[in-house]
């Protein structure tokens, strides 16, 4: 029956099977991971004489599966645009993506395939997007960049899934993931023209590292608590760095110095904010046993730095004591379970909220922040703080007001 169907496909929409040929279940297509710029043909189990194994597929697909699926139809419609035309097995008429509905697909059918530039959903979209767009005819700009030139876009979409991410889960933060994956499939292309490596390395190559370090979920290691996985992570890394070590050391020519042994604090990023990559190194530091083992030690250690902070005299001495003190600062925030980069972004955030109010009042009292006292403007700051208060006072009383609806008899 399916040679049927195939003979069928090739007759009326000219399929190539050699070409690629995809089989699903429609009653399965929410766990299929279906490539729509590929051909797609729709069976019922039933005719695929599957139905009594159907309960055993997974109920959704990871990487596809939010929001929840709604059936196979919902399913065709994210995967497809609406107007993308559907062949009908064995019945003339051919119907559309957007009128296709659960019941419509009792019956077999043939989705065609997308253009590479038209297979929104797909993950390989972005990259043939990418290698289009260096094509001798493509765009000008993107032809211009190497990893050099990309490199401060790198860091900027960064930034700007940091800050969406305040936001929690939302179509805004897919926008800025997107944005942000564009730079690694672009870095990739590039390194494909200089056949290096393309983004199957990419993807295999970070799909083993987490399956190896994760030996409590894929192998036979246990780890009942996230100190444990951590501890475990760490003596993985390390047993990575000597085994890259002694691989670099045997390939390297006769004679040749021995390489230096690698740090556990190795690999974090010196283009990483000062404060992050503080809190990274103090917290690989602390997996391996390198850490106060009370929080009291650290409080003292601040009030120590402070003190010594007092003491210097020269530029020099003051700048090392400044880092000194934001060293073990930071280390505070990590033993109070804070992320320092995060905890000093929102302190900037209120500061800059509140010397707006006070640049508000000033203008509202005609003066200029220049020409007042430091009595005035602790005084306007004062007042700016106690208007933000009750600004988030009255925000909080409002979103404890029961909705109209809930009040309803």
């Amino acid at each position: 029956m399916l040679d049927a169907f195939v003979a069928e496909a090739r007759i009326r929409w000219g399929l190539d099977p050699a070409a690629g040929l995809q089989v699903a279940a429609p009653e399965r297509l929410a766990s299929t991971p279906v490539e729509p710029s590929r051909p797609l043909l729709l069976v019922p189990a039933t005719l695929l004489r599957i139905g009594e194994k159907a309960e055993t597929a997974p109920p959704l697909l990871p990487g596809r599966h939010a929001p929840a699926s709604g059936g196979a139809a919902a399913v065709l419609r994210r995967l497809y645009p609406a107007e993308h035309v559907v062949g009908r097995i064995g019945v003339v008429a051919t119907t559309t993506i957007g009128e296709i509905d659960d019941p419509a697909l009792a019956g077999p059918l043939f989705v065609p395939p997308l253009a590479p530039e038209d297979a929104f959903a797909s993950p390989w979209a972005l990259p043939w997007i990418s290698y289009r767009l260096r094509q001798p005819d493509g765009c000008p700009w993107d032809r211009e960049q190497t990893h050099a030139s990309l490199k401060k876009h790198l860091l900027e979409e960064t930034y700007e899934v940091y800050d969406a991410l305040d936001g929690g889960a939302t179509l805004d933060l897919a926008g800025e993931l997107g944005d942000l994956y564009l730079q690694i499939v672009l870095h990739a292309q590039l390194a494909a023209e200089a056949g290096v490596f393309d983004m199957t390395d990419v993807y295999e190559a970070i799909s083993r590292k987490i399956v190896r370090r994760h030996p409590h979920v894929f192998g036979e290691a246990h780890a009942e608590t996230a100190s444990d996985v951590n501890r475990q992570w760490e003596q993985i890394k390390r047993v990575e760095r000597e085994d890259k070590a002694a691989a670099g050391a045997a390939s390297a020519p006769a004679g040749t110095a021995e390489p230096e042994v690698r740090s556990a604090l190795d690999g974090i990023s010196r283009s990483m904010p000062a404060l992050a990559a503080t809190q990274e190194m103090q917290e690989r530091a602390a997996h391996l046993g390198y850490d106060w083992p009370e929080i009291v030690g650290v409080i003292d250690k601040v009030h120590e730095e402070l003190a010594e902070l007092e003491a210097a005299i020269t530029p020099e001495e003051k700048r090392e004591e400044v880092g000194d003190l934001l060293l073990v600062v930071t280390n505070l925030a990590r033993h109070h379970g804070v992320e320092a980069e995060g905890a000093l972004r929102a302190a900037a955030d209120k500061f800059r909220g509140r010397f707006r109010r006070v640049e508000r009042m000033a203008r509202e009292r005609g003066v200029q922040l220049r020409d007042l006292s430091f009595a005035e403007l602790d005084d306007l700051w004062d007042a700016a703080k106690a208007e933000a208060r009750a600004e988030a006072a009255n925000r909080q009383a409002a979103a404890r007001q029961p909705s109209s609806e809930e009040t309803a008899p």
